[in-house]
């Protein structure tokens, strides 16, 4: 039997208020294509005790979810399952509420990857809670978005979403799931083995702001110095981090606001 080309992951606990979004939006991309045969779907679920896993049992027959729900010492280790299970050539991460952009999305990427890069990235536009669009991420925050990149672009910090960020199962790394900054040092890690990284010309989806690390920011930002002191050196760490404040307060002064 032929493996999927792709595999989607998503990781849930008490996602019920969101998760009908990216499940709707897989399910699009899957009619736009003629069926699920070349896209495996996960959902790794923390033993939700909400209606999360009564939503994801809807789709069950469009989307032919495998659905595997239990205890997880939280989402990186929830991420770390899905990578083991997942039989794809490619894996992609889409949390609860994140969507692939619109109907058109699957197909394109899967003609895409037909090309063999190693990593394939692309864009992300910011929707708030209540589905409103706010922006492309390249737009709305400091980050911009350049069409050629090596894990040496990341020194300032995550230069692609990580939902918008697509990688050979087999160069995957495993999260670090003691660091709330692990998306960062796990799109580092794969960038370092990878030896064709692509930028597509669409945009991969669409982002709900909110996540865990904005949840935890002071965590977070203490996190994003332990890897990129791993990556570039205690020194540059320091600089960089210098460089981060600075270009966050010129984007604030020019825009108003910092995502």
């Amino acid at each position: 039997m032929r493996r999927p080309g792709l595999t989607i992951i998503t990781v849930t606990y008490n996602a019920g208020a969101f998760l009908e979004r990216t499940l709707e939006s897989v399910a699009k991309g899957v009619a736009e294509i003629g069926g699920s045969g070349r896209i495996e779907y996960l959902l790794i679920d923390g033993v939700s005790t909400d209606h999360t896993l009564e939503i994801a049992a809807r789709y069950k027959d469009v989307l032919d979810i495998k659905i595997h729900s239990g205890p997880d010492r939280g989402l990186y280790d929830a991420m770390n399952k899905g990578l083991q299970l997942a039989t794809g050539e490619y894996v992609w991460f889409l949390n609860a509420g994140d969507e692939v952009y619109d109907r058109t999305t699957a197909g394109s990427l899967l003609a895409a990857l037909h090309s063999g890069a190693d990593i394939y990235y692309s864009d992300a536009l910011f929707v708030s809670p209540e589905g409103t669009p706010l922006g492309l991420r390249s737009e709305v925050t400091p980050h911009s978005l350049p069409e050629a990149i090596s894990w040496k672009d990341m020194a300032l910090g995550m230069k692609i979403c990580h939902q918008a960020f697509i990688v050979k199962r087999e160069l995957a790394p495993v999260y670090d799931i003691d660091n709330l900054s692990a998306d960062l040092d796990w799109e580092i890690a794969a960038m370092k083995k990878a030896a064709r990284i692509k930028c597509l010309d669409f945009i991969l989806c669409r982002y709900l702001l909110g996540g865990l690390s904005a949840q935890r920011r002071r965590k977070s930002l203490a996190d994003r110095w332990r890897v990129l002191k791993r990556h570039f050196g205690w020194g540059a760490a320091v600089l960089n981090h210098v460089r981060i404040a600075a270009r966050g307060l010129v984007f604030y002064l020019k825009k108003g606001k910092y995502w």
